[in-house]
């Protein structure tokens, strides 16, 4: 049990912390662009939201409790990501000023984007799977693995902020502008590369 068990962490860590994911690693990028370490609980409190909403639809469409467009899923999963985008442009002038409760409506849109997010991983993990009676032990693994991967990259990204803002002259409010302008692009360019006769 205990070999299952790790072998689907590590597929739920490798599938999210690998460039074949870059849509789900922009999105944590740019779900967490507007903050430092030294609001971690903040940062915290997100990719929990970010997770409770994953685990949902992940458990549900793996038991084919519901059924979805895979297509329609592919394409909102970038509008996520440009939508995370576009409200961090409209926050770039209170970046200095974050503060407050670390519940906010912010975590509210994450729970739900990770809905969305949550359908799209269960794509790949119901390919894994197989007639196997440890569903809910796999099923459990492979979404501790995707946690473990969306930590690893905002560890990796607050890193590289502390080093940016520390070193060198770049203000906070430069590191979100510049985050998630890239992210909006790829987020764009994920949106016009879809095949919208598949969706409609």
């Amino acid at each position: 049990m205990s070999s299952v068990f790790f072998t689907y962490l590590q597929l739920g860590f490798h599938h999210i912390f690998n460039l074949q994911a870059y849509d789900h690693m922009v999105f944590v990028l740019a779900m967490c662009a507007m903050y430092s370490g030294s609001e971690w609980r903040r940062i915290l409190a997100l990719v929990t939201s970010f997770t409770i909403g994953h685990s949902i639809t992940l458990a549900l469409s793996t038991l084919n409790l519901i059924k979805f467009n895979t297509a329609l899923i592919e394409l909102l999963i970038p509008i996520t990501i440009l939508l995370t985008c576009l409200y961090n442009f409209t926050q770039l002038g209170k970046v200095k000023k974050k503060g407050g409760a670390v519940w906010s409506l912010n975590n509210a849109f994450a729970v739900f984007f990770g809905l969305i997010h949550g359908m799209g991983f269960s794509n790949y993990l119901k390919s894994l799977l197989g007639q196997g009676q440890n569903i809910v032990l796999e099923l459990l693994a492979f979404n501790v693995g995707i946690e473990f991967g969306q930590l690893l990259i905002v560890v990796i990204a607050l890193m590289l902020n502390f080093l940016l803002t520390r070193a060198l002259p770049v203000q906070k409010r430069d590191w979100a502008l510049g985050i998630s302008s890239a992210a909006g692009a790829i987020a764009l360019m994920l949106i016009l590369s879809q095949d919208f006769s598949a969706i409609f």
